[in-house]
């Protein structure tokens, strides 16, 4: 053995040993990643203002979406609107393409075989539009004889129905209600029935519409409601503990003054 590596051996081994015990004592970190959020996507409706609509940077805005902003803060869920065909929306939930629906969905009976409705959180009612001049319309009956503009699948289509039957081709079914409005504004039908505010904030926002709204004290009261999948009723326990919670705590009046002016 040559003298040098005889002189040299004993370090190496010192420094091996010391290397031993630095890796020995290095803590293993957990590389895991956290499991992702999960975000609930909501199905609104793009065309349904003051309850939800697109604005000019195409975000969804309007009363509904302020409310299910705050309950999802409420309740500690992340959240994400997804503009929706109302005449598929209940279709996107059951799929489970969609985990809540809200655009003033009307609760009902038919509706509620296919899905879960929260407590109803506002109170709403038809209004007949029409064209100013037009002075013989003063009650839904009036529109037996008529062409009626409607947003199919909804609550006024419905009724519609009922006054001139299902499948009278004096209705007229538009993909939303402002494009039935724009219809009547254009004599392309006689008249318009819809959610109450919905046409109310489209008369107020196009003034020169020269549109009037008439009432009818026969139209029932309708009560709206979010949407859940059937059967998911830790969701929905959520979604009404929060509910009532933005209630109690004067958001919910809050954000409503925002949009309907103080309560009555």
């Amino acid at each position: 053995m040559n003298k040098f590596f005889t002189q040299i051996a004993p370090m190496l081994a010192l420094l091996a040993a010391l290397s031993a015990c630095e890796k020995k004592d290095t803590p293993v970190t957990d590389t895991a990643a956290a499991p992702p959020t999960k975000v609930y996507l909501v199905g609104v409706e793009s065309a349904y203002a003051p309850f939800s609509s697109e604005n000019e940077k195409k975000d969804v805005v309007g009363f509904d979406i302020d409310i299910m902003k705050a309950l999802a803060q409420k309740i500690g869920i992340e959240v994400k609107f997804v503009p929706t065909p109302f005449e598929g929306f209940f279709n996107f939930l059951a799929q489970g393409d969609r985990d809540l629906l809200i655009s003033a969905i009307t609760i009902t009976d038919e509706r509620k075989q296919t899905v879960d409705f929260s407590a109803p959180y506002f109170e709403a009612s038809q209004l007949i539009a029409v064209a100013a001049n037009a002075t013989k319309v003063n009650k839904f009956d009036d529109l037996k004889t008529l062409k009626v503009g409607v947003q199919s699948a909804t609550s006024g289509d419905e009724i519609v129905q009922q006054l001139l039957g299902k499948n009278n081709p004096n209705i007229k079914r538009l993909d939303s209600t402002p494009l039935a409005l724009k219809e009547l504004e254009g004599g392309g039908v006689d008249a318009v029935v819809a959610d109450d505010a919905v046409v109310k904030n489209y008369i107020t926002n196009n003034p020169g519409s020269k549109l009037r709204t008439v009432a009818d004290a026969g139209f029932p009261k309708e009560y709206y409601g979010i949407a859940v999948r059937k059967g998911n009723t830790e969701l929905l326990d959520k979604v009404n503990k929060g509910m009532a919670d933005l209630k109690a705590d004067g958001t919910f009046d809050k954000i409503s003054a925002q949009y309907f002016g103080p309560a009555k």
